[in-house]
């Protein structure tokens, strides 16, 4: 069993920036991909970002690239999105996941999912 806690929401302005953290923890820990998705009020989740877990290759939705960096500590099996020139648009709760194999945006190859941290970004 793998859990997943979310960490780093909160309120922010436009413009501004945050840091979102999952730690995972489990005997049976032992991810291919990490991703983060987002869910707004009454729109689907959706992707944003994920990281292989030995290599480090990156993917991003259209949508952040150049604004989010995922990354990912594996001696502490924690991954990051920071979060820069936040919209309010990027209003939404973040979900951390992981996934056995090499995946990419779709949702339903992920496994393990966490709670949810919410993000607000005012105008």
């Amino acid at each position: 069993q793998v859990q997943l806690v979310e960490s780093g929401g909160g309120l922010v302005q436009a413009g501004g920036s945050l840091r979102l953290s999952c730690a995972a923890s489990g005997h049976t820990f032992s991810p291919s991909t990490m991703g983060w998705f987002r869910q707004a009020p009454g729109k689907e989740r959706e992707f944003v970002a994920r990281i292989t877990w030995s290599s480090g290759s990156t993917y991003y939705a259209d949508s952040v690239k150049g604004r989010f960096t995922i990354s990912r500590d594996s001696a502490k099996n924690t991954v990051y999105l920071q979060m820069n020139s936040l919209k309010p648009e990027d209003t939404a709760v973040y979900y951390c996941a992981s996934a056995r194999y090499i995946t990419y945006a779709t949702a339903g190859t992920y496994d393990s999912w966490g709670q949810g941290t919410q993000v607000t970004v005012s105008s």
